[in-house]
């Protein structure tokens, strides 16, 4: 009885902290340091998506991979140190690219207002920037998160939920960071932009079950096509996860998903919950874009609270891929 009393304690601790933690990032967080970082940020970002637009997405998948990891703290952006490899060096973020627009963008936040923004609240606001550069949403971005001072290689894979996970290691997954599967659903929708290689998704494709076979969750007339784009081994092929509209945000991902053409295994697998299942057929089935936007700008808020760091936890980092 005193264990259970004691974990229910611990655990009501914890909820404690990330609520207030949350509760401490606040829109207009910089009004009377950095007045103007949003329209810095939006300038700079706008600059580097005119020239390379395919770097929407990644900064995107970006800030996904830094909350997930330790919390919204700019970890993933650390480079490796003397005392081992960084968030950077794993295997999922090892494909991320346009850490150098962060640090672009971070060089001239810092021309500005030296010392102030952190990096943290620079990816989050980047990644917001980033969406509505492809025609999707904007949102007000809660700011004041603090940078990590740790970033190890060796969390990435417990932590981050991989392209094969069924619905119930993601649902688990996301329940882990306070996100539900609504937000599970919604924040799947970003896969409506941006490229993925064929490693990610190819084991659906050749020999799924060790019978030659390919995954039957998935539309076997898209397979051919799949398999044009991707053959066996193939290390480097980049295929769009959205054909046709990669880069433009839309909720065209949840005609895709409701026809068994979403590219990973986590895709499909949207359609083997209820809820997450319903939300997709009803967006594939008419247009909802107002919604799915409303709801995409929620969930991304709420992602962008899990364990961050406030007050005088961390630091604000001069360099994004370095400590002070």
């Amino acid at each position: 009885m005193a264990f259970k009393v004691s974990a229910v304690f611990v655990l009501f601790l914890a909820v404690l902290t990330i609520s207030c933690n949350a509760q401490s990032l606040k829109v207009g967080f910089y009004e009377k340091t950095c007045p103007n970082v949003e329209a810095i940020v939006k300038e700079t970002t706008n600059t580097i998506f005119s020239r390379a637009p395919t770097l929407a997405a990644p900064i995107l998948r970006m800030h996904f991979h830094d909350c997930f990891v330790r919390g919204c703290d700019g970890s993933v952006l650390l480079n490796a140190t003397g005392n081992g490899q960084a968030e950077k060096n794993a295997i999922p973020n090892q494909s991320i690219r346009g850490f150098g627009s962060i640090d672009r963008v971070k060089s001239a936040v810092e021309k500005k207002c030296p010392g102030v923004v952190s990096c943290a609240d620079i990816l989050a606001l980047a990644a917001r920037d980033a969406v509505a550069f492809l025609n999707g949403p904007s949102w007000k971005v809660p700011l004041g998160r603090r940078d990590g001072r740790v970033s190890n290689f060796s969390e990435v894979l417990p932590n981050l939920p991989p392209p094969f996970f069924n619905i119930t290691q993601l649902i688990a997954s996301f329940a882990a960071k306070g996100l539900n599967s609504k937000d599970l659903v919604v924040l799947s929708g970003g896969h409506t932009i941006g490229t993925s290689h064929c490693t990610s998704f190819s084991n659906r494709l050749y020999n799924f079950t060790g019978r030659g076979d390919s995954d039957p969750s998935l539309d076997s007339e898209y397979v051919p096509r799949l398999m044009s784009k991707c053959r066996p081994g193939d290390q480097t092929t980049l295929a769009e996860m959205d054909p046709g509209s990669f880069k433009t945000f839309d909720e065209d991902y949840y005609t895709l998903v409701a026809k068994r053409r979403g590219l990973f295994t986590s895709d499909s697998a949207l359609l083997d919950d209820n809820a997450t299942k319903a939300y997709v057929r009803r967006h594939a089935i008419s247009s909802q874009r107002s919604k799915f936007f409303e709801d995409f700008a929620v969930s991304m808020v709420k992602m962008g609270n899990i364990e961050v760091l406030t007050g005088n936890n961390g630091e604000i980092r001069r360099q994004c891929a370095f400590v002070n």
